[in-house]
């Protein structure tokens, strides 16, 4: 399925953005390039910038990274009950507290990325056993509706939003 086959009713237009950011792309595809380049692109980070914040009040780019691992646990998650056919509305999850109590900053990137690619490699299983119509399947998440298709696309999308603000404002000289 390509996002552009999602509907506006698919996704709350919060998470827009990400998917657009993706351009017109293959879900699966998708999941599988950034398996490939994600890891590279953490590796390629200075270890003197690893635990840099650009300002007071932001976070370092650790938990920027465990912060994008966390919001993929908590996606994988929402498609897996929607995909089972689960109508529970499920509630939203406080990004600013996963990322006080993540311990970000005892990470180093080998660890991160071993954890990255095990949380895609998961990622990849659930998605590639959905069938057209689970994907089409829409559950409650945050008080708003959201497919499972649409949840595969915001794993993808966030994680690319993550990355462009860690070039832009982290690592930039």
């Amino acid at each position: 399925m390509k996002n552009s086959e999602l509907k506006k009713e698919d996704f709350h237009p919060f998470y827009e953005p990400y998917i657009t950011t993706l351009g017109d792309v293959e879900l699966l595809q998708m999941l599988r390039r950034q398996l490939e380049n994600f890891p590279l692109f953490i590796s390629s980070i200075p270890e003197d910038k690893f635990h840099y914040a650009y300002s007071v009040e932001k976070w370092t780019v650790a938990q920027v990274l465990v912060h994008i691992l966390d919001a993929e646990r908590v996606f994988q998650y929402r498609a897996l009950r929607f995909a089972r056919n689960d109508k529970t509305p499920l509630p939203g999850f406080d990004q600013d507290m996963f990322v006080a109590e993540s311990n970000a900053e005892s990470w180093n990137k080998e660890v991160l990325i071993e954890n990255y690619r095990t949380i895609r490699k998961s990622t990849i299983a659930l998605f590639e056993k959905f069938s057209d119509e689970t994907l089409k399947r829409v559950g409650i998440a945050s008080g708003s509706p959201m497919s499972v298709a649409a949840l595969g696309f915001i794993c993808c999308g966030h994680q690319r939003h993550h990355r462009n603000i860690l070039r832009e404002r982290y690592l930039k000289d």
